[in-house]
């Protein structure tokens, strides 16, 4: 038998997912479709059949809500009062496959992103990181694909489905204020340096995810996941929305550390000696096989490509190591 490329492993999956509920327990996230991509991407096609049979077998997601009613998406009123109603789920993802059926993936993308951006912070950014591994897949695989523009549409809705902004005075829907040159954020990044800026961020929170103490080592890993997350997708945005984006990105890892770090965080992290090369700390997170363990390993990957930082390694390797110990 033949190895499985990208496109078999992922479509695939996608295929066998179909249909599988967005949540399992008490509001815990489908990762399937997430880390079969991140799987596929690094070179282990062949594992993801494997990991998604693991998977189903040991989860029992929740049935889809039922579709409603249709969302109109030249009706502000209508598609704002939808967002962030989880039981309006299958009304947005079959809103976006109707969008994604007749516009190109980029127009439909550059329409909704500066919509949503403001709610990343729902169920700890898991809308916004399913919505980038969605536009990785379709831009390696063509959106002629139905079971990759599905998953966009997945993605998307479920993002808006659990919309949570975190921004004071934003109305759901609102475009978070960045977008012009007026002082109600500060002028970190314009949109040429947005995707240099996310990279910083990343290894910054990477770093921080290194040292700090944490209850569970699962929280604070989407401070690092989810500004990566914005960065996969950022080279496909309108130049307009990049700063902005960055700027959301930012003030949700912010915040993310607010909730979920103990003490308070050293100014030089610790923890980075002894850390494995990235291609044994991501074939440490397969052998475990959390979904976590993996996407974070593969975004440590990724992201020494673009700006090498030692932090990287250090959170993927921290992470391995945590949750090694909470699987035991």
């Amino acid at each position: 038998m033949s190895p499985l490329t990208y496109t078999d492993a992922v479509g695939g999956a996608l295929e066998r997912l179909r249909g599988v509920g967005f949540e399992h327990g008490p509001r815990f996230v489908n990762h399937a479709p997430m880390a079969a991509e991140a799987l596929a991407y690094m070179g282990y096609a062949d594992d993801v059949p494997r990991w998604i049979d693991r998977n189903l077998r040991t989860h029992t997601y929740h049935e889809v809500p039922d579709a409603r009613w249709a969302i109109d998406p030249a009706d502000p009123d209508d598609w704002r009062s939808a967002l962030g109603d989880f039981s309006r789920v299958a009304d947005w993802t079959a809103l976006f496959e109707r969008e994604l059926a007749l516009a190109p993936w980029p127009e439909v993308l550059a329409r909704w992103w500066p919509r949503l951006l403001p709610g990343m912070s729902g169920v700890l950014t898991h809308g916004v990181i399913r919505t980038a591994h969605a536009v990785r897949a379709i831009s390696r695989a063509g959106e002629e694909n139905l079971a990759y523009r599905r998953e966009l549409a997945q993605g998307l809705g479920y993002w808006a489905a659990r919309y949570a902004s975190h921004t004071h005075g934003i109305r759901p829907g609102d475009e978070y204020p960045g977008t012009g040159d007026g002082e109600q954020v500060p002028r970190t990044a314009d949109a040429d340096s947005a995707a240099a800026a996310l990279d910083g961020l990343v290894a910054e929170y990477a770093g921080i995810y290194a040292s700090a103490p944490q209850r569970h080592p699962v929280p604070l890993i989407h401070s690092i996941t989810g500004p990566a997350a914005v960065r996969l997708v950022v080279e496909h945005l309108p130049a307009a929305q990049r700063r902005p984006s960055y700027l959301v990105a930012r003030d949700v890892s912010a915040s993310m550390l607010d909730w979920f770090s103990t003490t308070p965080v050293t100014p030089n992290p610790v923890g980075l000696r002894g850390v494995p090369d990235l291609g044994e700390v991501f074939a440490t997170a397969v052998a475990i096989g959390d979904e976590h363990a993996i996407k974070l390993a593969e975004v440590a990957v990724r992201h020494q490509a673009l700006a090498p930082d030692p932090r990287l390694a250090a959170a993927a390797h921290a992470a391995n190591q945590g949750l090694a110990r909470f699987r035991r």
